[in-house]
């Protein structure tokens, strides 16, 4: 079984149990239009599968875990620890292209990473493995940007990070075998499922309160009018024989119900907050188009902790 080789903000290790319950005994193809970590995906390997994710720099990370994942490797094995001074043979060792000062090594590389969204050309590969390495040696494993697509998560501290991550890399790339990555909005998803086929749903939570909002991994974000076109998606998907499974904020449950599924309250503990004691426990739905006597039920498959 594979793992995630990021840490991702809502990640579903911990409801993997209650989603698989909800799944279709029997499906033919399976497709996610938003992956961003892909727990269940690597958890499930699925042989035949299309994923989305509307982020261009994590598309291109999983396309390079899938294509080129010892290149990939050799790229992580070759930077420094984020405290190390910056090289001065790479770009921007003394000054990011926005005119700030760079304090250290890790703050040079997040600087390179943001060739991109700042209009230089861009090292594919290099960028995929900035990725990695800025995940796994960032401040608490966020990943936001900012509404010019920058990446601006501050460094963590780590007394000895593994951002290499190598047996993941192989096992995730494995997986990714039979898979077909888009780089689209979450309605591609209506061109390629078939009657048959089942979808797995997991967007961008609606906020459970004002002052809360974990959809800023993107510069596009993901807003109520998103999440009611979903919802559209989801009924059509349905019409046209194609099994649903959804995830959500606790604060999205009237709306599927509204909508036709069977809804379901499950607790889980966010990870978002940095201070464990805070990590509480907040209401998630699943949701499911899938009649009772077709679903899978409880299974031991996919128990079980991601550890960072």
């Amino acid at each position: 079984m594979a793992k995630p080789v990021l840490k991702w903000a809502g990640g579903k290790r911990q409801l993997l149990e209650a989603i698989y319950r909800r799944f279709p005994i029997d499906y033919d193809r399976y497709h996610e239009p938003f992956f961003g970590g892909g727990a269940v995906f690597f958890d499930l390997e699925p042989a035949d599968a299309t994923i989305n994710d509307t982020n261009p720099r994590l598309v291109n990370f999983y396309e390079h875990v899938r294509d080129e994942p010892e290149a990939l490797i050799d790229r992580l094995e070759s930077f420094e620890d984020p405290d190390s001074d910056p090289d001065p043979d790479l770009a921007f060792a003394e000054e990011t292209s926005t005119g700030r000062d760079v304090e250290n090594y890790y703050y040079q590389q997040r600087a390179r990473f943001n060739r991109r969204p700042y209009g230089h050309d861009v090292d594919e590969l290099e960028e995929a493995a900035l990725l990695a390495y800025l995940n796994r040696t960032c401040y608490n494993g966020l990943y936001r940007e900012n509404a010019d697509g920058g990446f601006n998560v501050p460094i963590g501290r780590y007394a000895d990070p593994d951002w290499v991550q190598a047996d993941r890399i192989r096992a995730a790339s494995r997986a990714l075998q039979g898979a077909t990555i888009h780089n689209r909005d979450f309605e591609y998803v209506r061109e390629v499922a078939d009657a048959g086929d089942l979808v797995y749903v997991d967007p961008p939570y609606e906020p459970m309160s004002p002052t809360a909002n974990f959809t800023d991994y993107s510069a596009d974000g993901f807003d109520r009018e998103d999440q009611e076109r979903l919802v559209d998606l989801v009924t059509e998907l349905d019409d046209a024989g194609v099994s649903v499974v959804v995830s959500n904020s606790g604060v999205t449950r009237d709306r599927y119900v509204e909508a036709g599924l069977d809804v379901d309250l499950e607790g889980a503990t966010r990870a978002i907050n940095s201070d464990a004691s805070n990590r509480d426990e907040v209401d998630e739905i699943v949701a499911t188009t899938v009649p009772d006597e077709k679903r899978r039920g409880a299974t031991q498959t996919g128990l079980g902790e991601f550890s960072g």
